[in-house]
Protein backbone atom coordinates (compact mmCIF):
# COMPACT_ATOMS: atom_id res chain seq x y z
CA UNK A 1 0.00 0.00 0.00
CA UNK A 2 2.90 2.66 0.70
CA UNK A 3 4.76 1.89 -2.49
CA UNK A 4 2.03 2.40 -4.43
CA UNK A 5 1.06 5.65 -2.44
CA UNK A 6 5.23 6.30 -2.87
CA UNK A 7 4.72 6.01 -6.76
CA UNK A 8 1.51 7.95 -7.25
CA UNK A 9 3.45 11.05 -5.19
CA UNK A 10 6.76 10.68 -7.84
CA UNK A 11 4.31 10.55 -10.40
CA UNK A 12 2.76 14.06 -9.82
CA UNK A 13 6.13 15.13 -9.02
CA UNK A 14 5.69 15.49 -5.36
CA UNK A 15 7.84 14.66 -2.48
CA UNK A 16 6.57 12.45 0.48
CA UNK A 17 7.69 13.90 3.49
CA UNK A 18 6.52 11.35 7.04
CA UNK A 19 5.82 12.88 10.08
CA UNK A 20 5.59 9.72 12.39
CA UNK A 21 3.61 9.54 15.63
CA UNK A 22 2.95 6.48 17.89
CA UNK A 23 -1.17 6.38 17.20
CA UNK A 24 -1.08 8.21 13.58
CA UNK A 25 0.93 8.48 10.28
CA UNK A 26 0.68 11.79 8.65
CA UNK A 27 1.72 12.48 4.91
CA UNK A 28 2.21 16.02 3.52
CA UNK A 29 3.16 16.71 0.46
CA UNK A 30 5.03 19.47 -1.17
CA UNK A 31 5.97 20.68 -4.68
CA UNK A 32 9.20 19.03 -5.82
CA UNK A 33 10.26 22.41 -7.11
CA UNK A 34 9.91 24.45 -4.22
CA UNK A 35 11.70 21.97 -2.03
CA UNK A 36 14.66 21.06 -4.20
CA UNK A 37 17.41 22.31 -1.82
CA UNK A 38 15.70 20.05 1.01
CA UNK A 39 17.15 16.74 1.98
CA UNK A 40 13.93 13.85 1.78
CA UNK A 41 13.66 10.23 2.60
CA UNK A 42 14.70 8.22 -0.01
CA UNK A 43 12.35 4.73 -0.18
CA UNK A 44 14.54 2.03 1.45
CA UNK A 45 14.23 4.63 4.37
CA UNK A 46 10.16 4.64 4.01
CA UNK A 47 10.09 1.13 4.20
CA UNK A 48 12.63 0.96 7.39
CA UNK A 49 10.49 3.68 8.79
CA UNK A 50 7.15 1.95 7.95
CA UNK A 51 8.84 -1.66 9.35
CA UNK A 52 9.35 -0.52 13.05
CA UNK A 53 5.73 1.18 12.83
CA UNK A 54 4.77 -1.88 11.99
CA UNK A 55 6.20 -3.48 14.86
CA UNK A 56 5.35 -1.00 17.17
CA UNK A 57 1.98 -1.30 16.39
CA UNK A 58 1.69 -5.20 16.51
CA UNK A 59 3.04 -4.44 20.36
CA UNK A 60 0.83 -2.20 21.02
CA UNK A 61 -1.73 -4.33 19.70
CA UNK A 62 -0.60 -7.55 21.51
CA UNK A 63 -0.67 -5.37 24.80
CA UNK A 64 -4.50 -4.30 24.65
CA UNK A 65 -5.17 -8.33 23.62
CA UNK A 66 -3.53 -9.27 26.76
CA UNK A 67 -4.83 -7.24 29.43
CA UNK A 68 -8.29 -7.38 26.94
CA UNK A 69 -9.74 -10.34 28.66
CA UNK A 70 -10.11 -11.42 32.22
CA UNK A 71 -9.71 -15.35 30.92
CA UNK A 72 -5.76 -15.36 29.67
CA UNK A 73 -6.86 -18.56 27.20
CA UNK A 74 -8.76 -15.77 25.39
CA UNK A 75 -6.15 -13.01 25.35
CA UNK A 76 -3.92 -15.88 24.74
CA UNK A 77 -5.58 -17.11 21.25
CA UNK A 78 -5.93 -13.66 20.48
CA UNK A 79 -2.01 -12.95 20.50
CA UNK A 80 -1.95 -15.58 18.33
CA UNK A 81 -4.62 -14.20 15.81
CA UNK A 82 -2.61 -10.39 15.53
CA UNK A 83 0.52 -12.28 15.54
CA UNK A 84 -1.59 -14.46 12.47
CA UNK A 85 -3.08 -11.24 10.66
CA UNK A 86 0.33 -8.63 10.93
CA UNK A 87 3.27 -11.06 10.55
CA UNK A 88 1.40 -13.74 7.97
CA UNK A 89 2.12 -16.39 10.38
CA UNK A 90 0.32 -19.57 9.00
CA UNK A 91 -0.36 -21.36 12.39
CA UNK A 92 1.36 -20.61 15.75
CA UNK A 93 1.57 -22.38 19.29
CA UNK A 94 1.95 -22.01 22.73
CA UNK A 95 3.43 -24.32 24.64
CA UNK A 96 4.06 -25.42 28.67
CA UNK A 97 6.21 -27.34 30.83
CA UNK A 98 4.75 -29.40 33.10
CA UNK A 99 7.84 -29.91 35.82
CA UNK A 100 6.47 -32.98 37.44
CA UNK A 101 6.26 -35.14 34.50
CA UNK A 102 8.96 -33.38 32.59
CA UNK A 103 5.95 -33.04 29.64
CA UNK A 104 5.59 -30.47 27.31
CA UNK A 105 1.75 -29.68 26.26
CA UNK A 106 0.02 -27.02 24.01
CA UNK A 107 -1.94 -24.84 25.46
CA UNK A 108 -3.40 -22.13 23.01
CA UNK A 109 -3.17 -23.04 19.23
CA UNK A 110 -4.02 -20.94 16.11
CA UNK A 111 -5.25 -23.32 12.91
CA UNK A 112 -5.38 -26.09 15.32
CA UNK A 113 -7.79 -27.87 16.42
CA UNK A 114 -9.16 -29.21 19.64
CA UNK A 115 -8.45 -32.72 19.29
CA UNK A 116 -5.34 -32.21 17.96
CA UNK A 117 -4.38 -29.89 20.96
CA UNK A 118 -5.28 -32.18 23.86
CA UNK A 119 -3.03 -35.18 21.62
CA UNK A 120 -0.13 -33.44 21.40
CA UNK A 121 2.65 -33.82 23.87
CA UNK A 122 6.53 -33.67 23.56
CA UNK A 123 9.33 -34.51 26.16
CA UNK A 124 11.95 -32.04 27.10
CA UNK A 125 14.66 -32.00 24.61
CA UNK A 126 12.14 -33.75 22.06
CA UNK A 127 11.65 -31.91 18.57
CA UNK A 128 12.59 -28.29 18.41
CA UNK A 129 10.29 -27.53 21.03
CA UNK A 130 11.68 -29.69 23.39
CA UNK A 131 15.22 -28.33 22.50
CA UNK A 132 14.16 -24.59 22.92
CA UNK A 133 12.29 -24.98 26.43
CA UNK A 134 15.07 -27.29 27.15
CA UNK A 135 18.40 -25.10 26.32
CA UNK A 136 16.50 -21.88 26.46
CA UNK A 137 17.35 -20.39 23.70
CA UNK A 138 15.65 -19.29 20.22
CA UNK A 139 15.70 -20.67 16.95
CA UNK A 140 14.79 -19.71 13.28
CA UNK A 141 14.67 -22.63 10.85
CA UNK A 142 14.53 -21.00 6.93
CA UNK A 143 12.63 -24.11 5.98
CA UNK A 144 10.97 -26.52 7.87
CA UNK A 145 11.20 -29.63 4.78
CA UNK A 146 15.24 -29.45 5.61
CA UNK A 147 15.38 -29.94 9.25
CA UNK A 148 15.52 -32.96 10.09
CA UNK A 149 14.92 -32.72 13.43
CA UNK A 150 11.53 -31.42 13.02
CA UNK A 151 8.75 -34.15 13.99
CA UNK A 152 5.82 -31.97 12.58
CA UNK A 153 3.62 -34.23 15.01
CA UNK A 154 0.37 -32.20 14.48
CA UNK A 155 0.22 -33.18 11.06
CA UNK A 156 -0.95 -29.87 10.32
CA UNK A 157 1.78 -29.26 7.63
CA UNK A 158 0.79 -32.43 5.23
CA UNK A 159 -2.13 -30.74 3.08
CA UNK A 160 0.41 -28.23 2.05
CA UNK A 161 3.76 -29.96 0.92
CA UNK A 162 3.94 -27.60 -2.36
CA UNK A 163 5.21 -24.46 -0.06
CA UNK A 164 7.76 -23.99 2.20
CA UNK A 165 7.84 -22.51 5.61
CA UNK A 166 10.15 -20.94 7.79
CA UNK A 167 10.01 -21.74 11.71
CA UNK A 168 10.36 -19.56 14.82
CA UNK A 169 10.26 -20.99 18.42
CA UNK A 170 11.42 -19.01 21.01
CA UNK A 171 11.40 -19.62 24.90
CA UNK A 172 8.99 -18.22 27.43
CA UNK A 173 10.68 -17.44 30.56
CA UNK A 174 10.41 -17.04 34.14
CA UNK A 175 13.18 -15.05 35.36
CA UNK A 176 16.04 -17.74 34.54
CA UNK A 177 13.71 -20.83 34.28
CA UNK A 178 11.82 -21.59 30.79
CA UNK A 179 8.08 -22.61 31.53
CA UNK A 180 7.39 -22.83 28.38
CA UNK A 181 7.69 -21.92 24.58
CA UNK A 182 6.33 -19.72 21.97
CA UNK A 183 6.43 -20.85 18.35
CA UNK A 184 5.24 -19.90 14.30
CA UNK A 185 5.31 -20.69 10.96
CA UNK A 186 5.59 -18.76 8.14
CA UNK A 187 5.50 -18.93 4.32
CA UNK A 188 9.03 -18.83 3.08
CA UNK A 189 10.19 -15.72 2.40
CA UNK A 190 14.09 -15.05 1.44
CA UNK A 191 14.00 -11.24 1.56
CA UNK A 192 12.21 -11.77 5.77
CA UNK A 193 15.20 -11.40 7.89
CA UNK A 194 14.46 -14.25 10.29
CA UNK A 195 17.31 -12.80 12.41
CA UNK A 196 14.72 -9.64 13.03
CA UNK A 197 11.96 -12.04 13.18
CA UNK A 198 13.68 -13.96 16.22
CA UNK A 199 13.88 -10.78 17.98
CA UNK A 200 10.46 -9.60 17.61
CA UNK A 201 9.07 -13.23 18.68
CA UNK A 202 11.38 -12.60 21.75
CA UNK A 203 9.85 -9.40 22.93
CA UNK A 204 6.21 -10.94 22.15
CA UNK A 205 7.15 -14.17 24.20
CA UNK A 206 8.53 -11.68 26.93
CA UNK A 207 5.04 -9.93 27.37
CA UNK A 208 3.14 -13.26 26.94
CA UNK A 209 5.59 -14.91 29.64
CA UNK A 210 3.77 -12.65 32.80
CA UNK A 211 0.46 -13.82 31.18
CA UNK A 212 1.31 -17.55 31.19
CA UNK A 213 2.72 -17.72 34.58
CA UNK A 214 -0.33 -16.36 36.20
CA UNK A 215 -2.44 -19.28 33.73
CA UNK A 216 -0.27 -21.59 34.89
CA UNK A 217 -0.85 -20.18 38.93
CA UNK A 218 -4.58 -19.94 38.23
CA UNK A 219 -4.15 -23.65 36.77
CA UNK A 220 -2.74 -24.92 40.21
CA UNK A 221 -4.86 -22.72 42.14
CA UNK A 222 -8.18 -24.07 40.65
CA UNK A 223 -6.83 -27.49 41.11
CA UNK A 224 -6.24 -27.00 44.99
CA UNK A 225 -9.44 -25.83 45.45
CA UNK A 226 -11.32 -28.75 43.64
CA UNK A 227 -9.67 -30.96 46.07
CA UNK A 228 -10.03 -28.78 48.81
CA UNK A 229 -13.84 -28.49 48.03
CA UNK A 230 -14.21 -32.41 47.72
CA UNK A 231 -12.41 -32.34 50.98
CA UNK A 232 -14.13 -30.00 52.45
CA UNK A 233 -17.56 -31.88 50.93
CA UNK A 234 -16.05 -35.24 52.05
CA UNK A 235 -15.91 -34.27 55.66
CA UNK A 236 -19.48 -32.08 55.91
CA UNK A 237 -20.65 -35.72 54.88
CA UNK A 238 -19.02 -37.46 57.30
CA UNK A 239 -19.65 -34.98 60.13
CA UNK A 240 -23.45 -34.74 59.43
CA UNK A 241 -23.91 -38.63 58.61
CA UNK A 242 -26.84 -40.12 60.53
CA UNK A 243 -24.06 -41.57 62.64
CA UNK A 244 -22.46 -38.55 63.52
CA UNK A 245 -25.80 -37.82 65.60
CA UNK A 246 -24.53 -38.67 69.33
CA UNK A 247 -27.61 -40.51 70.74
CA UNK A 248 -28.22 -44.48 71.96
CA UNK A 249 -31.96 -43.87 73.28
CA UNK A 250 -34.92 -45.76 72.06
CA UNK A 251 -36.13 -42.01 71.15
CA UNK A 252 -33.26 -41.44 68.79
CA UNK A 253 -33.31 -44.35 67.25
CA UNK A 254 -37.17 -43.62 65.85
CA UNK A 255 -35.30 -40.31 64.92
CA UNK A 256 -32.90 -41.89 63.17
CA UNK A 257 -35.46 -43.90 61.38
CA UNK A 258 -37.02 -40.96 60.58
CA UNK A 259 -34.14 -38.87 58.69
CA UNK A 260 -33.07 -42.43 56.72
CA UNK A 261 -36.54 -42.13 55.23
CA UNK A 262 -36.91 -39.13 54.61
CA UNK A 263 -33.53 -37.99 53.18
CA UNK A 264 -33.97 -39.31 49.58
CA UNK A 265 -37.31 -38.20 49.13
CA UNK A 266 -38.14 -34.14 48.66
CA UNK A 267 -40.58 -34.02 51.34
CA UNK A 268 -41.27 -30.94 53.11
CA UNK A 269 -39.88 -31.45 56.59
CA UNK A 270 -40.77 -30.19 59.91
CA UNK A 271 -38.36 -30.49 63.03
CA UNK A 272 -39.88 -29.49 66.38
CA UNK A 273 -38.19 -29.89 69.55
CA UNK A 274 -37.09 -27.50 72.60
CA UNK A 275 -34.08 -24.75 71.66
CA UNK A 276 -30.57 -26.70 72.12
CA UNK A 277 -32.16 -30.32 71.03
CA UNK A 278 -30.01 -30.39 68.05
CA UNK A 279 -32.79 -29.17 65.05
CA UNK A 280 -29.79 -27.66 62.83
CA UNK A 281 -28.13 -30.96 63.03
CA UNK A 282 -30.66 -32.81 61.72
CA UNK A 283 -31.41 -30.65 59.09
CA UNK A 284 -27.85 -31.24 57.81
CA UNK A 285 -27.72 -34.55 58.31
CA UNK A 286 -31.25 -34.71 56.06
CA UNK A 287 -29.57 -32.43 53.29
CA UNK A 288 -25.93 -34.44 53.21
CA UNK A 289 -27.60 -37.76 52.97
CA UNK A 290 -29.96 -36.53 50.23
CA UNK A 291 -29.44 -36.24 46.70
CA UNK A 292 -29.30 -32.72 46.86
CA UNK A 293 -26.07 -33.11 48.95
CA UNK A 294 -23.56 -31.49 46.17
CA UNK A 295 -26.01 -28.47 45.68
CA UNK A 296 -26.13 -25.65 48.33
CA UNK A 297 -27.78 -25.54 51.86
CA UNK A 298 -28.94 -22.43 53.01
CA UNK A 299 -29.39 -21.58 56.57
CA UNK A 300 -31.87 -18.27 57.38
CA UNK A 301 -32.63 -17.86 61.38
CA UNK A 302 -36.20 -16.20 61.04
CA UNK A 303 -36.27 -14.94 64.81
CA UNK A 304 -32.86 -13.34 63.62
CA UNK A 305 -34.32 -11.06 61.46
CA UNK A 306 -36.14 -7.89 61.59
CA UNK A 307 -39.73 -7.92 60.14
CA UNK A 308 -39.29 -5.50 57.70
CA UNK A 309 -36.39 -7.31 56.02
CA UNK A 310 -37.18 -10.51 56.03
CA UNK A 311 -38.85 -10.71 53.05
CA UNK A 312 -36.15 -9.17 51.24
CA UNK A 313 -33.87 -11.60 52.47
CA UNK A 314 -35.92 -14.56 51.82
CA UNK A 315 -36.85 -13.63 48.36
CA UNK A 316 -34.37 -11.00 47.70
CA UNK A 317 -35.18 -7.65 45.47
CA UNK A 318 -34.76 -5.09 42.80
CA UNK A 319 -32.98 -2.01 42.70
CA UNK A 320 -34.62 0.97 43.75
CA UNK A 321 -37.44 -1.40 45.43
CA UNK A 322 -37.26 1.06 48.83
CA UNK A 323 -35.02 3.43 50.38
CA UNK A 324 -31.44 1.55 50.74
CA UNK A 325 -32.13 -0.81 47.72
CA UNK A 326 -28.97 0.63 45.82
CA UNK A 327 -28.32 -2.65 43.74
CA UNK A 328 -30.50 -5.40 43.10
CA UNK A 329 -30.00 -8.60 45.36
CA UNK A 330 -30.69 -11.79 45.20
CA UNK A 331 -32.65 -13.66 47.86
CA UNK A 332 -32.04 -17.17 49.82
CA UNK A 333 -34.65 -19.08 47.62
CA UNK A 334 -32.84 -17.88 44.68
CA UNK A 335 -29.30 -18.91 46.00
CA UNK A 336 -30.48 -22.13 47.15
CA UNK A 337 -31.71 -23.35 43.92
CA UNK A 338 -31.48 -26.98 43.32
CA UNK A 339 -30.60 -27.55 47.28
CA UNK A 340 -31.97 -26.92 50.50
CA UNK A 341 -32.76 -24.24 52.34
CA UNK A 342 -33.40 -24.44 56.23
CA UNK A 343 -36.00 -22.26 57.78
CA UNK A 344 -35.21 -22.18 61.57
CA UNK A 345 -37.55 -20.82 63.53
CA UNK A 346 -40.52 -20.96 61.68
CA UNK A 347 -43.04 -19.71 63.96
CA UNK A 348 -41.28 -15.96 63.85
CA UNK A 349 -42.49 -15.24 60.13
CA UNK A 350 -45.01 -12.91 60.00
CA UNK A 351 -48.40 -13.59 58.19
CA UNK A 352 -47.26 -11.31 55.24
CA UNK A 353 -43.92 -13.33 54.48
CA UNK A 354 -46.18 -16.41 55.28
CA UNK A 355 -48.36 -15.50 52.40
CA UNK A 356 -45.38 -15.78 49.85
CA UNK A 357 -43.73 -18.81 52.00
CA UNK A 358 -46.73 -20.44 51.10
CA UNK A 359 -47.14 -19.79 47.37
CA UNK A 360 -43.03 -21.13 47.37
CA UNK A 361 -44.56 -24.27 48.71
CA UNK A 362 -47.37 -24.71 46.16
CA UNK A 363 -46.60 -22.96 43.11
CA UNK A 364 -42.59 -23.05 42.93
CA UNK A 365 -42.04 -19.17 42.33
CA UNK A 366 -42.11 -16.32 43.52
CA UNK A 367 -41.05 -12.57 43.17
CA UNK A 368 -38.64 -10.27 44.33
CA UNK A 369 -39.40 -7.36 46.22
CA UNK A 370 -40.28 -4.44 44.14
CA UNK A 371 -40.24 -6.55 40.85
CA UNK A 372 -42.80 -7.96 37.99
CA UNK A 373 -40.72 -10.97 36.81
CA UNK A 374 -41.93 -14.32 38.18
CA UNK A 375 -38.95 -16.47 39.43
CA UNK A 376 -39.37 -20.52 39.30
CA UNK A 377 -37.16 -22.27 42.11
CA UNK A 378 -36.43 -25.96 42.79
CA UNK A 379 -35.64 -25.41 46.47
CA UNK A 380 -36.52 -28.45 49.41
CA UNK A 381 -37.59 -26.62 52.33
CA UNK A 382 -36.79 -28.30 56.09
CA UNK A 383 -38.48 -25.52 58.47
CA UNK A 384 -37.78 -25.83 62.23
CA UNK A 385 -39.68 -24.22 65.27
CA UNK A 386 -39.81 -24.36 69.15
CA UNK A 387 -43.57 -22.98 69.26
CA UNK A 388 -46.61 -24.68 69.25
CA UNK A 389 -47.96 -24.11 66.18
CA UNK A 390 -51.00 -25.63 66.69
CA UNK A 391 -51.68 -22.76 69.28
CA UNK A 392 -50.52 -20.27 66.62
CA UNK A 393 -53.18 -21.33 64.12
CA UNK A 394 -55.88 -21.56 66.74
CA UNK A 395 -54.97 -17.85 67.84
CA UNK A 396 -54.54 -16.71 63.94
CA UNK A 397 -50.72 -16.05 64.04
CA UNK A 398 -50.25 -19.02 61.78
CA UNK A 399 -51.91 -19.49 58.80
CA UNK A 400 -53.23 -22.73 58.86
CA UNK A 401 -52.38 -23.60 55.23
CA UNK A 402 -49.05 -23.05 55.53
CA UNK A 403 -48.72 -25.12 58.40
CA UNK A 404 -50.64 -28.30 57.30
CA UNK A 405 -47.88 -27.53 53.75
CA UNK A 406 -45.00 -27.81 56.70
CA UNK A 407 -45.94 -30.04 58.29
CA UNK A 408 -45.81 -33.19 55.88
CA UNK A 409 -43.64 -35.06 57.12
CA UNK A 410 -42.41 -33.97 60.84
CA UNK A 411 -39.96 -34.69 62.80
CA UNK A 412 -39.85 -34.86 67.14
CA UNK A 413 -36.63 -34.02 68.92
CA UNK A 414 -36.95 -35.04 72.38
CA UNK A 415 -35.29 -33.09 74.67
CA UNK A 416 -32.36 -34.28 77.08
CA UNK A 417 -34.08 -34.82 80.28
CA UNK A 418 -36.35 -37.66 78.24
CA UNK A 419 -33.14 -39.33 77.25
CA UNK A 420 -31.08 -39.91 80.50
CA UNK A 421 -29.21 -42.71 78.48
CA UNK A 422 -27.31 -40.16 76.12
CA UNK A 423 -26.04 -37.66 78.68
CA UNK A 424 -22.84 -39.78 79.29
CA UNK A 425 -22.70 -40.44 75.25
CA UNK A 426 -22.57 -36.60 74.64
CA UNK A 427 -20.66 -35.55 77.39
CA UNK A 428 -17.95 -38.06 76.46
CA UNK A 429 -18.27 -36.76 73.20
CA UNK A 430 -17.85 -32.91 74.41
CA UNK A 431 -14.92 -33.78 76.67
CA UNK A 432 -12.97 -35.28 73.99
CA UNK A 433 -13.83 -32.17 71.38
CA UNK A 434 -12.59 -29.25 73.82
CA UNK A 435 -9.97 -31.37 75.27
CA UNK A 436 -8.38 -31.46 71.82
CA UNK A 437 -9.40 -27.91 71.35
CA UNK A 438 -8.03 -26.83 74.10
CA UNK A 439 -4.30 -28.79 74.27
CA UNK A 440 -5.32 -30.71 77.49
CA UNK A 441 -4.89 -34.26 78.72
CA UNK A 442 -8.28 -34.64 80.73
CA UNK A 443 -9.90 -38.19 80.29
CA UNK A 444 -12.91 -38.86 82.40
CA UNK A 445 -15.54 -37.56 84.95
CA UNK A 446 -15.32 -38.19 88.19
CA UNK A 447 -18.45 -40.64 89.47
CA UNK A 448 -19.85 -37.53 91.73
CA UNK A 449 -19.79 -35.76 88.71
CA UNK A 450 -21.26 -38.42 86.60
CA UNK A 451 -24.07 -38.53 89.35
CA UNK A 452 -24.36 -34.51 89.00
CA UNK A 453 -25.08 -34.61 85.03
CA UNK A 454 -27.58 -37.43 85.65
CA UNK A 455 -29.59 -35.61 88.28
CA UNK A 456 -29.74 -32.23 86.05
CA UNK A 457 -33.00 -31.99 84.55
CA UNK A 458 -31.07 -29.94 81.53
CA UNK A 459 -33.30 -26.88 80.76
CA UNK A 460 -30.85 -25.97 77.78
CA UNK A 461 -30.62 -29.29 76.72
CA UNK A 462 -27.87 -30.46 74.29
CA UNK A 463 -26.79 -26.96 73.65
CA UNK A 464 -26.49 -26.56 77.63
CA UNK A 465 -24.62 -29.80 78.19
CA UNK A 466 -21.98 -28.72 76.05
CA UNK A 467 -21.57 -24.99 77.13
CA UNK A 468 -20.58 -26.76 80.65
CA UNK A 469 -18.66 -29.45 79.40
CA UNK A 470 -16.56 -26.67 77.92
CA UNK A 471 -16.53 -24.57 80.88
CA UNK A 472 -15.29 -28.07 83.05
CA UNK A 473 -12.64 -28.68 80.24
CA UNK A 474 -10.95 -24.68 81.07
CA UNK A 475 -11.07 -25.06 84.69
CA UNK A 476 -10.35 -28.26 85.23
CA UNK A 477 -5.67 -28.50 85.51
CA UNK A 478 -6.07 -32.27 86.13
CA UNK A 479 -6.42 -36.24 84.60
CA UNK A 480 -10.10 -35.93 86.10
CA UNK A 481 -13.16 -33.54 85.87
CA UNK A 482 -14.84 -33.62 89.21
CA UNK A 483 -17.92 -32.10 90.60
CA UNK A 484 -16.81 -28.92 91.64
CA UNK A 485 -15.76 -28.22 88.03
CA UNK A 486 -19.20 -28.42 86.86
CA UNK A 487 -21.20 -24.70 86.87
CA UNK A 488 -22.97 -24.06 90.54
CA UNK A 489 -26.76 -24.54 88.66
CA UNK A 490 -25.77 -28.24 88.70
CA UNK A 491 -25.10 -28.32 93.06
CA UNK A 492 -29.11 -28.09 92.73
CA UNK A 493 -30.71 -31.21 91.78
CA UNK A 494 -33.05 -32.11 89.45
CA UNK A 495 -35.22 -29.01 89.39
CA UNK A 496 -34.03 -25.71 90.19
CA UNK A 497 -35.82 -25.21 93.22
CA UNK A 498 -36.74 -28.56 94.96
CA UNK A 499 -33.31 -29.51 96.96
CA UNK A 500 -31.02 -27.24 98.88
CA UNK A 501 -27.67 -26.72 98.76
CA UNK A 502 -25.17 -29.11 100.24
CA UNK A 503 -23.70 -28.25 104.01
CA UNK A 504 -19.86 -27.68 103.99
CA UNK A 505 -19.85 -30.82 105.47
CA UNK A 506 -21.36 -32.90 103.10
CA UNK A 507 -19.62 -31.31 100.50
CA UNK A 508 -16.25 -31.74 101.99
CA UNK A 509 -16.99 -35.35 102.74
CA UNK A 510 -18.40 -35.73 98.79
CA UNK A 511 -14.99 -34.22 97.96
CA UNK A 512 -13.02 -36.89 99.97
CA UNK A 513 -15.17 -40.10 98.50
CA UNK A 514 -14.37 -38.56 95.26
CA UNK A 515 -11.04 -38.85 95.57
CA UNK A 516 -10.85 -41.48 97.14
CA UNK A 517 -12.67 -43.28 94.57
CA UNK A 518 -10.49 -41.85 92.07
CA UNK A 519 -6.99 -43.14 93.77
CA UNK A 520 -8.64 -46.50 93.91
CA UNK A 521 -9.23 -46.44 90.32
CA UNK A 522 -5.74 -45.42 89.20
CA UNK A 523 -3.70 -47.96 91.92
CA UNK A 524 -6.05 -50.70 90.63
CA UNK A 525 -7.57 -51.09 94.41
CA UNK A 526 -3.80 -50.75 96.10
CA UNK A 527 -4.02 -48.64 98.87
CA UNK A 528 -0.26 -47.98 99.20
CA UNK A 529 -0.32 -46.71 96.01
CA UNK A 530 -3.49 -44.94 96.50
CA UNK A 531 -2.90 -43.00 99.50
CA UNK A 532 0.71 -42.08 97.69
CA UNK A 533 -1.76 -40.58 95.23
CA UNK A 534 -3.64 -38.27 97.60
CA UNK A 535 -0.63 -37.91 99.52
CA UNK A 536 -1.85 -39.34 102.87
CA UNK A 537 -0.80 -42.14 105.26
CA UNK A 538 -2.24 -45.67 104.54
CA UNK A 539 -4.15 -45.59 108.47
CA UNK A 540 -5.06 -42.22 107.33
CA UNK A 541 -6.73 -43.97 104.09
CA UNK A 542 -7.93 -47.13 105.44
CA UNK A 543 -9.73 -44.85 107.89
CA UNK A 544 -11.55 -43.04 105.69
CA UNK A 545 -12.46 -45.80 103.50
CA UNK A 546 -14.23 -47.83 106.76
CA UNK A 547 -15.76 -44.36 107.16
CA UNK A 548 -16.99 -43.79 103.54
CA UNK A 549 -18.44 -47.84 103.10
CA UNK A 550 -15.84 -48.09 100.15
CA UNK A 551 -14.59 -51.96 99.55
CA UNK A 552 -11.14 -51.35 98.12
CA UNK A 553 -11.34 -55.02 96.54
CA UNK A 554 -14.08 -53.94 94.35
CA UNK A 555 -11.58 -51.43 92.04
CA UNK A 556 -8.85 -54.34 91.58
Amino acid sequence: MFYCLYRELLFNNLTPVINIDINKIQFQTYNRASAQGDAFFTFQNIRVRMKRIEEVTLLYEISKALNRHLDLRKSLYDVLDILSSSMEMVRGTITILHPLQNEISIEVAHDLSKSTIKRVKYKLGEGITGRVIQTGRAVAIPKIGEEPLFLNRTASRKSRKDREFSFICVPVMKGSKVIGAISVDKPFDESYSLKQGKKLMSVVATMVARHVINLETIRLEKERLREENQRLRNELGNKYCITGIIGNSNKMREVFQMISQVSRSNATVLIRGESGTGKELVANSIHYNSLRAKRPCVKVNCAALPSDLIESELFGHEKGAFTGAIKQKLGKFELANKGTIFLDEIGSVGLDVQTKLLRVLQEKEFERVGGQRTIKTDVRIIAATNKNLEQGVEEETFRGDLYYRLNVFPIYLPPLRERKTDILLLADHFLERYTKENSKDIRRFSTPAIDMLMDYHWPGNVRELENCIERAVLLCEEGVIHSYHLPPTLQTGTESDTLPALSMDDAVENLERDMIIDSLKNSRGNITLAAKIVKTTVRKFAYKLKKCGIDYRLYR
